[in-house]
């Protein structure tokens, strides 16, 4: 796995706008209010954030507060357990790819976010 640094420099939007989901039939709507239920952003703050090109680590620093049910985030992500990732940042993005490949393989968005 490759350092923790190595993640925090692609900015924000640039993963954001690459998400598989609108690909798969689903919306840039429902891939953004996974991140607002994540992060506990409200709209204005996820657009200044992509605006101001936010890197992965000053997106989920200047974050509000990470949601109370992200432990019930389990499973694998490109054969890593989320649940077992050491690194606080790489579990954080993580978490933000398990919920977003659980809607690109059709979960309804409330059952993801049900959690």
């Amino acid at each position: 796995m490759p350092p923790p640094t190595a993640w925090a420099s692609p900015t924000w939007s640039d993963v954001r706008l690459t998400a598989a989901p609108p690909g798969k039939g689903r919306t840039r709507d429902e891939v953004d209010r996974i991140i607002l239920w994540l992060t506990g952003q409200d709209a204005a703050g996820l657009q200044a954030r992509l605006d101001t090109g936010a890197d992965f680590r000053a997106f989920f620093d200047g974050a509000p507060a990470m949601h109370p049910n992200t432990a019930l985030i389990t499973g694998l992500v490109c054969g890593v357990r989320v649940e077992e990732v050491e690194d606080p940042l790489m579990r954080k993005i993580r978490y933000r790819d398990k919920l977003v490949d659980e809607l690109a393989r059709g979960k309804a968005l409330d059952k993801i976010l049900g959690r």
